[in-house]
């Protein structure tokens, strides 16, 4: 559990000079710690070392560690099913993987059944990569309007977006710069639902040049937690076998 409040120290010093050299500061970039595959008592760690703000990639995870966690904000950063909407609707604070007007209502309909309004981002796939959901950057305009007027218990916080693997992060800057260009332009929209606060990308392997080019919420799980043991999880599921 030390290594986790170790590496949290090394990603804050990332953190920071990725901010100064793009003339910002630290506390302008959220950072939200990925504990996909992560224990309750690992995420409790984190939270401990100084983490407001969990994301998982899987709604059974919320669901399963929901109550053995800390009081943390919760994040939905994986691509969220329609008739799984239901089960996080009042558990998460900010679900940032929306990507049709289908899945807008949806939440909408859960959000109003519960009496609030509903936090989202809408989710970019600049490169058009057939492995990674999101719309494309023509796309994002349009389906913002459409969730402004069909929506009224959602709130459009912002914009998220995977950008491509590449060996050098330097090499995929142009996508981070296309969704900050849509992300000025659409965040000039005058609208009591539409609030843009997040602009979400970067992960481990990229967040510096994703802060550089102007990101100011990342989604870190392995330079926090380490390498995923994807054996042990197995068996934590599976009563230990």
């Amino acid at each position: 559990m030390e290594d986790i409040r170790a590496n949290l120290d090394t990603v804050h010093g990332r953190i920071t000079d990725a901010a100064e050299k793009a003339g910002r500061k630290e506390e302008e970039v959220l950072l939200v710690a990925v504990s996909k595959t992560r224990t309750p008592e690992e995420i409790n760690t984190a939270i401990d070392a100084g983490v407001t703000d969990i994301g998982e990639n899987k709604v059974q995870e919320i669901m399963d560690k929901f109550d053995a966690v800390k009081p943390v904000r919760w994040h939905m950063i994986g691509h969220l099913q329609t008739n799984k909407v239901k089960y996080i609707i009042d558990k998460v604070d900010l679900i940032h993987s929306v990507d049709s007007l289908k899945l807008a209502k949806e939440i909408n309909k859960r959000a109003a059944q519960h009496d609030l309004t509903m936090d989202i981002l809408v989710q970019i796939n600049p490169a058009q990569e057939e492995s990674k959901f999101g719309v494309s950057l023509e796309e994002t305009g349009e389906l913002i309007e459409a969730i402004l007027e069909q929506c009224e218990n959602v709130r459009i916080r912002g914009l998220m977006s995977v950008a491509p693997i590449a060996e050098d992060p330097n090499d995929v800057r142009v996508y981070f710069d296309e969704v900050k260009k849509q992300y000025d332009r659409l965040g000039q929209i005058d609208h009591p639902r539409l609030d843009f606060q997040y602009l979400s990308m970067g992960m481990s392997h990229d967040f510096e040049v994703a802060i550089q080019a102007g990101s100011n919420l990342i989604r870190v799980g392995s330079a926090i937690f380490g390498e995923r043991d994807y054996e042990a999880f197995r068996r934590m599921n599976n009563g230990g076998n």
